[in-house]
């Protein structure tokens, strides 16, 4: 496998317009998303939406201009929002958006004068008072849904994938009530109950498909968009998907076999074979109710921030695969870590750990970092102030009895008593190139030839509501719009 370098792009000169759009935009977020399979998907005439979006837009392939570490949608996406580089922005971690020092695309809007709509946007900020509303996206921390009524589906919704690899999600009664009593009021619909009893039932016949839960989610998500998108009638909004991602993430192997050492079992292939195709599937269902739901006059653009290519460099160890806390309660004590005031998880195996202050922060960090398995180091450990931030970074197969050595007083424990290990072994990785789809009522569509760098999406997106970039952004206006926009 060729492992991607930074490109170099080519620089294109602003496009000058003469006037803003006169209709909604909205910027569908489909994180990771491959070019390459979204081709072929549509070639095959498994994706008569993305089909008919794809035609009639201006097409254009993003370049995230970062390789690993570096590469990761919450770093590109702070990138689309802001229009600053890593470099730049100097966001790296899951749940440091609200970090960012500079206005989002929603904040420059809305000072304006404009509503905006921004649901599950990833590794987010926003300015208070904020006209209009806000779903971060599940693993944030620090940014909470703006107005408040949002709680109940938002909690829901990240309890649920934070947990998904867990037995058991951590939701009471009451938390199920709630969100019930919002989403009746909040667009839930006919199909969406209808799919929901269906998988239920699907699952419970054939003890199987768990997995596609993570789609229903996407439902849900949707139902909630459309209801605020018809309430405030948003001049701009954001919808923000990641099932699909996940899917290649953990079936990239079972789509597509030939160039893995570590084959799927036969069992596994009748399982998860088309589980990728299934996640452009959904997606695509979603895309055509936006494109129904959507005025004429709306601009419709559709951007991944990156994508995924095979994930091949861990073959030779077994492949990767990672283990998480079962709960993070026998974790801290096994430790001996004190003055812990909150646990916030994040994506996989990742969490937070909230200190008071930076002596019992520092402590934590130091406990962590003695923990060892068959000698090696067992958790990632970053300090910054008063958090911590950490997770197992044993990534290879280990034996059932295999110990956790180096906690409180020396003590050790079976390393399974505290922790579990995701079942599916990795095999999507990232890749720097993206979809960007530019949908302007009246304008010609075309396919760039050139890449583009990733950059270049916000001042785009704010030279079409006639909003002059800010000095920090440094990319460019692509050449998009109608004929009569342009000299």
């Amino acid at each position: 496998m060729t492992v991607a370098t930074r490109p170099s792009v080519p620089q294109y000169s602003p496009a000058r317009q003469r006037g803003p759009i006169d209709g909604p935009l909205i910027l569908l977020e489909f994180n990771e998303l491959s070019p390459a399979l979204m081709d072929t998907f549509i070639d095959q005439g498994y994706l008569p939406n993305f089909k008919r979006l794809r035609a009639a837009s201006q097409v254009f392939t993003t370049v995230a201009e970062e390789v690993a570490p570096n590469l990761d949608p919450w770093i590109q996406w702070v990138t689309v929002h802001s229009g600053l580089s890593f470099d730049e922005h100097g966001i790296f971690h899951l749940g440091d958006g609200h970090k960012l020092a500079v206005k989002s695309l929603w904040d420059l809007i809305a000072a304006e004068g404009k509503t905006v709509w921004v649901c599950g946007s990833m590794n987010i900020k926003y300015d208070t008072p904020l006209r209009g509303a806000v779903v971060p996206d599940p693993w944030t921390v620090g940014v909470s849904p703006y107005p408040a009524e949002l709680e109940p589906y938002y909690l829901f919704v990240q309890r649920n994938v934070q947990e998904y690899t867990n037995d058991r999600v951590p939701l009471a009664k009451g938390d199920y009530v709630r969100f019930m009593k919002f989403m009746v009021t909040h667009g839930l619909s006919a199909r969406t109950v209808r799919s929901i009893i269906a998988q239920l039932l699907s699952e419970r016949r054939t003890g199987k498909g768990k997995w596609k839960r993570a789609t229903i989610l996407d439902k849900l998500q949707r139902d909630v968009f459309l209801s605020y998108f018809r309430k405030l009638q948003p001049a701009f909004s954001t919808f923000f998907l990641n099932s699909t991602a996940h899917f290649q993430h953990a079936h990239w192997r079972n789509m597509d076999p030939e160039p893995f050492k570590i084959k799927p079992t036969d069992a596994d292939q009748a399982e998860y074979q088309h589980a990728v195709r299934y996640g452009y599937e959904e997606m695509d269902r979603i895309v055509g109710d936006i494109l129904a739901a959507a005025p004429t006059n709306a601009v419709i653009v559709m951007a991944t921030a990156l994508s995924q290519q095979p994930c091949l460099i861990y073959e030779d160890i077994g492949g990767k695969t990672f283990y998480r806390a079962r709960t993070f309660e026998p974790l801290i004590e096994f430790a001996g870590i004190t003055g812990c005031q909150k646990v916030e998880p994040v994506m996989s195996e990742e969490f937070h750990l909230r200190f008071a202050n930076e002596r019992d922060a520092a402590d934590a960090a130091e406990r962590l970092s003695v923990l060892r398995i068959e000698g090696r180091p067992a958790m990632q450990v970053e300090r910054r102030d008063t958090n911590v931030f950490s997770g197992c970074i044993i990534y290879s197969q280990l034996e059932h009895d295999a110990v956790l050595e180096g906690g409180s007083n020396g003590k050790s424990t079976p390393f399974f008593r505290l922790f579990y290990q995701v079942e599916s072994l990795k095999s999507g990785m990232h890749h720097p190139d993206g979809i960007l789809w530019i949908q302007i009522p009246g304008a010609r569509p075309n396919v760039a030839r050139e890449k583009v760098s990733l950059r270049d999406v916000p001042p785009t997106i704010l030279s079409m509501f006639g909003i002059e970039k800010p000095p920090y952004m440094t990319g460019e206006v692509l050449p998009v719009g109608a004929p009569a926009w342009r000299t």
